[in-house]
């Protein structure tokens, strides 16, 4: 059985199935809305050789984001990557917290362009 998590913001607990992982290279499972937060702020170091941070779900789907507000969402088994540029970091959480839940229509409803840039 997965952990519960309680999402403070994203309202009560729900059962979890997805992994972030940071500018770093390392990964939580179950990340809170705090570790998704930090995970952010580390994009503000400059380092090119580590770009992004993204959540994964279970499902594949993945957003990856990167220093410069390049945002990615893409399954990782399926490819057909499309792309936003310049996202705030306050919506790149929301949209994390939305794959977090597995609710791929809100961020489907994004404007979202093929490819990766």
């Amino acid at each position: 059985m997965r952990p519960l998590h309680n999402g403070g913001t994203l309202g009560g607990q729900v059962s979890v199935a997805y992994h972030l992982t940071s500018r770093w290279g390392g990964s939580q499972p179950d990340a809170t809305i705090e570790q998704m937060r930090n995970a952010l702020k580390e994009l503000d170091a400059d380092d090119d050789e580590h770009p992004d941070a993204s959540l994964t779900h279970e499902s594949e789907w993945c957003l990856g984001v990167f220093a410069s507000g390049l945002l990615v969402w893409e399954n990782l088994e399926e490819g057909g990557p499309r792309h936003m540029k310049a996202v705030p970091r306050d919506r790149v959480l929301q949209l994390w917290a939305a794959l977090s839940l597995g609710d791929l229509e809100t961020i489907e409803r994004e404007a979202w362009q093929p490819g990766y840039s």
